[in-house]
């Protein structure tokens, strides 16, 4: 299924910044970055509640804010995408 992780987290302080780069780095660990605070993620329902709790355990709710918006499995109807970046296939071979 498809997740499209959104979040922002307040960098005021040096705790904050820390936060968001454990944020991205556990997102980047499950998805492909499609803009700086966006990660699609497309991954069974059991591996994005492990993410999700995750992700979770590493934002302070009082300061930062966390979207999740579920696009399940037939996502390719429903994302279109226009500009510099290059779309990718995530179910498609990937080469590290």
């Amino acid at each position: 299924m498809m997740v499209l992780v959104s979040y922002d987290v307040s960098t005021a302080d040096s705790a904050g910044r820390k936060r968001l780069r454990k944020v991205a780095k556990a997102c980047q660990n499950y998805g492909q970055r499609v803009q700086n605070s966006v990660f699609e993620i497309n991954v069974d329902y059991g591996t994005f509640l492990k993410v999700k709790d995750g992700i979770l355990k590493l934002i302070d709710e009082k300061s930062d804010s966390l979207r999740f918006y579920y696009l399940g499995d037939n996502w390719k109807r429903r994302v279109e995408h226009y500009g510099a970046k290059e779309t990718y296939d995530s179910e498609g071979v990937i080469i590290i």
